[in-house]
């Protein structure tokens, strides 16, 4: 069931009606069956994976909480370690760990064989882990006491805004409003909707159009010169974030209607002016998890500077690995932990060049150089992010300055404009990043939709109908899924 989709929307509007209409104490047997409804619509033989984890979870941070020695509750909350991530390695990383030592041992000299397992990882499986976790860990610290309530736990950890893809809730947050007596706010479910109706256009008119062109030329990268190559990462960079974003929206929506808060997950990330402040801005439940649970734990900033600079490279590159099982995603997360590191190590010789080239007199100008030098740096890791292989971003990234005068180069862009079919698509991405761009600027005035909704009603429904035709006549529904289903 697509998000995006209209089978979706009659699911939630027929599920928040039935919520509504039935007495608080039953709402969250309908909230439960309507997740796993939901989750198991994708493949039902994902569902015992699921109700497996949460009845491990549960009953293991249950006799957490009732050790008052915390060697006792350590051992527990190891055994919940245990539990999710090996089972998460099992479904992910096995055959990739078999791939890699094949490769490393497949000399023709030496003798080594890794079987591998056909075996399909669980949609969301990752995201509704890191969920187990931060809770075991919650009650762990004394932060929470254990929910007793089985089905409160596993409404937690299905929740069916979230289970797919997050944002990654902490349960500190979402628990708690499991059991709140809900009434019907008309205010909150049309701030829902309009989440929802803009995560549908980011999706449909902006992140699927952009796709169209992007695919074929990271899918065969060889065919195309420097020209195409740096149009298709440019445009995976905003492709990335509108499909990423729209669904945050949508899940952040769709929980609106049915009365929840839920954390933001994107805080326009491409403002950032320092790598830092990007990872501060995108994908936050999973940033902000890595910093509470991985971070601090390693030592955080009370360490010595070499110590630090080597627990961010390795937070960067776990990060990098959660997102997939390929080289090119832990590349990706290891140039972003490079990226960190160099920017703490040469702070004072940045500083004395602002000096020296009296950019600090200029402080709009300096701002735009950050902002832009940030971009830069996160659209050039976004070629791993997005390569097929380890050999493809490296021929992507040898090739964007490459043969744009030559007559082969050329030539890719002839081929590159016949493939990506450089008419309709191209007309709307460029106007999509207009438009982003231009919200954007508008969002450093203040919050654009809580000045929207401000406005009278003919300027709102104009936006909205706008928005509407837009996703009915430029909507892209041949794409398929969100790209971070696969995580």
């Amino acid at each position: 069931m697509p998000f995006h989709s209209i089978s979706f929307l009659f699911f939630l509007a027929l599920l928040a009606s039935l919520y509504y209409g039935l007495p608080h104490r039953y709402r969250w047997m309908l909230l439960l069956g309507g997740s796993y409804f939901f989750y198991g619509s994708w493949r039902p033989g994902y569902l015992p994976v699921l109700l497996g984890l949460t009845l491990v979870n549960y009953y293991i941070v249950l006799r957490m909480g009732s050790q008052e020695v915390k060697s006792r509750r350590q051992k527990y909350l190891i055994l919940c370690l245990i539990a999710n991530m090996g089972l998460l390695f099992v479904f992910k990383y096995l055959n990739f760990l078999g791939q890699s030592l094949k490769t490393l041992f497949g000399h023709p000299f030496l003798l080594f064989s890794v079987p591998t397992m056909d075996i399909l990882l669980p949609i969301g499986m990752s995201f509704y882990v890191f969920k187990n976790l931060s809770y075991a860990i919650e009650v762990y610290r004394g932060n929470q006491e254990p929910e007793r309530h089985l089905g409160i736990y596993a409404l937690y950890v299905s929740f069916f805004p979230q289970v797919t893809a997050g944002p990654i809730e902490r349960s500190t947050r979402l628990i708690p409003q499991f059991h709140d007596r809900v009434e019907f706010d008309e205010g909150r479910v049309t701030e829902g909707l309009r989440f929802i109706l803009w995560g549908i256009f980011l999706k449909t008119v902006v992140a699927d159009n952009l796709g169209s062109l992007v695919d074929p030329v990271y899918d065969h990268p060889s065919l195309y010169g420097g020209l195409p190559l740096l149009i298709a990462t440019l445009f995976f960079t905003f492709q990335i974030y509108c499909d990423f974003s729209g669904y945050s929206y949508i899940a952040i929506g769709a929980a609106g209607v049915m009365g929840f808060r839920t954390m933001d997950n994107f805080n326009y990330p491409y403002l950032s002016r320092s790598v830092a402040e990007f990872w501060r801005r995108w994908h936050i439940s999973l940033s902000s998890w890595f910093r509470d649970y991985l971070y601090i734990p390693l030592g955080g900033n009370r360490v010595s500077a070499s110590r630090r600079y080597f627990n961010i490279f390795v937070v960067l590159l776990l990060c990098g690995l959660w997102h997939g099982a390929n080289w090119t995603f832990v590349v990706w997360g290891g140039i972003h932990g490079l990226y960190l590191v160099a920017a703490l190590v040469t702070r004072g010789l940045r500083d004395r060049i602002h000096q020296v080239t009296r950019l600090n007199r200029a402080p709009r100008i300096h701002e735009a150089l950050k902002v832009l030098t940030t971009f830069l740096l996160v659209c050039f890791a976004w070629i791993f992010f997005r390569a097929n292989r380890l050999s493809d971003a490296l021929y992507i990234v040898s090739h964007l300055f490459a043969g744009w005068g030559s007559a082969a180069g050329q030539g890719g862009t002839r081929r590159a404009a016949v493939s990506m079919n450089l008419r309709f698509e191209l007309a709307v991405a460029i106007a999509s990043i207009l438009l982003l761009l231009g919200i954007a600027l508008l969002q450093k005035r203040g919050d654009v939709w809580k000045r929207l909704a401000a406005k009278p009603l003919w300027v709102r429904w104009s936006v909205y109908y706008s928005l509407i035709v837009a996703i009915f006549l430029l909507g892209n529904f041949q794409s398929g899924q969100f790209i971070y289903f696969q995580f």
